[in-house]
């Protein structure tokens, strides 16, 4: 018996033909196992029960960074002539590519043993990886994932090596960045001036001779550069931030192990501030975050005396956690003896450095040394950010570890779709199919370094996923350098998807619906239908369309775009310039009375996240920001878990919510003395509140019992937290996001399910599930 298998998913690169070589052979199959540009083809010659076998046990027992979603088996008498052995064969990369790409996965339990195994031929060796493990998108130039197509390609495997590679019983069999140090990439300690330090001695004891010594390092990792300083050294901290130019905005912080994390931050439980469960469940999941293949940087309210300098994260509770996910971050830790701050490679607002020269041009003037290696980097890649939520991470910014894996649209695409995201958290995404690849995060399209490297990952990610765009999906804001890349590209339809309706629709292709809901989006800002600058937004939205059902009562922004820069200007917004004596006017008279006579000539705004701008600027928690958000973070970070009591505000038949009564209610408490913690808990409980109230009036009216929350705001897990308890207790069936961040890093896909939903509609006219 003959017969062809097709394998469709995340299964190059991820050992799959090693284990289907295995496979086979146990059960005494001929054939051959290869990749194309479809994914990994088989064909199988044997007995009846034997293939059985094969076909139960080729998606039962799949190796664990595989991702399956289809088997094709077709008949095909003698279709191998395999001579009764089963084999590897070379990869045919011609056809258009549909296979996916595995991502960057943390250095494995096994590859770390020979780490630290002085009897290892890898003992000590910084690029030790094998199948189920180490870099994979960001080394990858094209499709089928092979050597020749890999940042790879220059180094010649030795003799060691290509035994391991072709040995059937080894985890090494066809690992693609296979190599020791006779053959393989080779660190080196550099100079700012891009010269060799200490050429006979050993680089990494050279590093962290940096580190001790109060100097700032440069490290090339996996994605791109990061820059690195003891976490424990206050002036060091400081010195980076100057040379950075980053005022305020945390630095992440590597440590060894989940002792080392245990130290600094409450990994294990907490008093609810920490977002493992707002209502003070005591299980964040910290510890399963910290130790995820993906290894991401995780937020966790931080020890009291957890022995961090105060510069790394300036009036915090929380750090940002990450333990080591390659080889040379923990031999780099070893060496150095105590944890670092391991933050981006790039100036404030650039995208992170990934290639060695650029590298040295731009952070020469911020590291004083620069710990490299020779293999290149071909897709730089951030660090994933996330939040315990609910015993589950909560995404902030998806990246290495997560990215490329798809997200499954619910319609199929009829047409290859772009998604060209927004302009603050940007990403790009790709649709084709059911698939929905969203670019690791890149950062604010607010400068040429910023959109080269956007453009150049759209390039990238079309050519490795075979996607030619036919149809673009853009945020109709007319100044987002998305958009305008996007109206610039020739040959294709284009389909603008408003801001908000893109969030809702977000959240809905991450959970996998389609159907009709009450949709709550809650952000910084976002360009509406009437022109004005939407953010509070009550929508009835589907795949399809949407109508604004209700929304915040508008405040002008006095000064435009200043107002998101200086809180304080919100909070005179919503107190129609009253309130001389409260001590926001106090700290801001000298410009309080000219900012208030802007207020009729200023743009209006329904922003949910303005409303906390003002909020936080009342009770002194930031007048002026230096980083997108920092107000409302910090005013989340404030408030008292503790506190059940909620400031009210009107609502309007037409379900249009007056902000200023939490504003006001807020200003009352503060002149009554009332604690600003307390304050800041009964303002976030009123907007869940008012929530809940607009959702429950929308289902009266539409019968619609589900709810999907998105936008930047429900980043904040105590007002996350709270209206999914209570809209969930008034029997509301609630969506959140799970696999892309609730910000603006996870527009662009729901731009892709808008523009696939549409482009289907016309395909099938109300077919939609044809």
């Amino acid at each position: 018996m003959g017969v062809r298998v097709r394998v469709e998913g995340v299964v190059q690169g991820v050992g799959f033909r090693p284990f289907v070589h295995g496979l086979a052979t146990r059960l005494g199959l001929a054939g051959r196992v290869g990749n194309d540009a479809h994914g990994v083809f088989v064909e199988l010659e044997g007995g009846r029960d034997q293939i059985g076998e094969f076909l139960v046990r080729l998606e039962c027992d799949a190796p664990p960074l595989a991702s399956i979603e289809r088997v094709t088996v077709t008949s095909a008498p003698r279709a191998t002539r395999a001579g009764g052995r089963f084999r590897i064969v070379e990869s045919d990369p011609s056809g258009t590519s549909r296979t996916l790409v595995s991502p960057d996965i943390a250095t494995c339990a096994d590859c770390l043993a020979e780490l630290a195994d002085p009897a290892d031929r890898r003992y000590r060796y910084p690029f030790v990886n094998c199948v189920n493990c180490g870099p994979r998108l960001t080394i990858v130039r094209a499709m089928p994932y092979d050597r020749p197509l890999t940042t790879m390609a220059g180094f010649e495997m030795c003799g060691d090596c290509r035994a391991e590679y072709h040995d059937p019983a080894d985890r090494r069999f066809h690992a693609q960045p296979n190599c020791c140090p006779a053959c393989g990439p080779t660190l080196s300690l550099i100079g700012a001036e891009g010269s060799l330090i200490g050429a006979e001695g050993d680089p990494l004891a050279g590093a962290a001779s940096v580190l001790r010594a109060g100097g700032v390092l440069a490290v090339k990792g996996i994605g791109g550069y990061h820059l690195a300083v003891l976490a424990s050294d206050e002036s060091a901290a400081t010195e980076l931030r100057r040379r950075k130019r980053r005022a305020d905005k945390p630095f992440a912080v590597m440590v060894a192990d989940l002792d080392d994390a245990r130290r600094l931050c409450e990994v294990d439980g907490g008093d609810g501030r920490d977002g493992g469960d707002p209502m003070g469940a005591v299980d964040t999941g910290g510890a399963a975050l910290l130790t995820d293949r993906a290894r991401p940087i995780v937020l966790l309210p931080r020890r009291p005396d957890a022995p961090v300098a105060g510069a790394v994260a300036p009036g915090e509770r929380h750090l940002g956690l990450m333990l080591p996910y390659t080889p040379l971050h923990h031999l780099l830790l070893a060496a150095t003896g105590a944890p670092i701050v391991l933050t981006s490679g790039n100036s404030s607002d650039e995208p992170i450095a990934y290639d060695d020269r650029d590298a040295l041009d731009r952070l020469g003037g911020i590291a004083d040394a620069f710990l490299t290696h020779d293999r290149p980097i071909h897709l730089r890649a951030d660090d994933s950010v996330v939040r315990p939520f609910r015993g589950r991470g909560m995404i902030l910014r998806r990246s290495r570890g997560h990215a490329p894996r798809p997200v499954t649209l619910p319609y199929e695409a009829p047409r290859p779709v772009l998604g060209c995201g927004a302009e603050l958290k940007s990403t790009f995404c790709l649709g084709k199919g059911r698939h929905a690849f969203v670019s690791p995060h890149i950062g604010d399209l607010e400068n040429y370094e910023t959109l080269r490297s956007y453009v150049e990952g759209i390039e990238h990610f079309a050519a490795l996923f075979g996607v030619r765009p036919e149809v673009v999906a853009y945020d109709p804001h007319p100044e987002y350098l998305s958009t305008k890349h996007a109206l610039d590209l020739p040959g294709v339809e284009l389909t603008a998807v408003q801001h908000h309706h893109a969030h809702i629709a977000s959240c809905l292709a991450d959970n996998g619906e389609h159907g009709r809901v009450i949709g709550v989006a809650f952000d910084g800002l976002g360009y509406g239908l009437d022109g004005t600058l939407w953010g509070g937004e009550f929508l009835l939205a589907d795949l399809v369309s949407f109508e604004r059902a209700g929304h915040l009562a508008p405040v002008p922004m006095p000064g435009g775009s200043a107002a998101i820069r200086q809180p304080w200007r919100m909070a005179a917004a919503y107190l129609d310039g009253d309130g001389a004596a409260l001590d926001v006017a106090r700290r801001n008279e000298r410009w309080w009375a000219s900012v208030t006579s802007l207020m009729r000539a200023a743009p209006v705004t329904s922003s949910a996240g303005r409303l906390f701008d003002a909020v936080a600027a009342l009770l002194g928690v930031r007048d002026t920001i230096t980083y997108e958000g920092q107000a409302a973070i910090e005013l989340e970070r404030l408030a008292d878990p503790a506190e059940r009591g909620a400031y009210p505000a009107a609502v309007s038949d037409d379900l249009v919510v007056a902000g200023k009564d939490l504003v006001r209610a807020a200003a009352a408490d503060q002149v009554a003395g009332v604690e600003p913690a307390v304050v800041s808990a009964r303002f976030h409980n009123g907007v869940s509140e008012v929530i809940v109230r607009c959702c429950r009036a929308l289902r009266d009216r539409t019968g619609l019992a589900t709810v999907a929350l998105s936008g930047g705001v429900f980043q904040n897990v105590l007002l996350l937290g709270r209206t999914v308890e209570r809209l969930s207790g008034a029997g509301f069936r609630v969506l959140t996001h799970a696999g892309v961040p609730a910000n603006d890093g996870g527009i662009s896909l729901g731009q892709v399910a808008v523009a696939a939903a549409r482009d289907r509609l016309r395909a099938y006219g109300d077919r939609l599930d044809s």
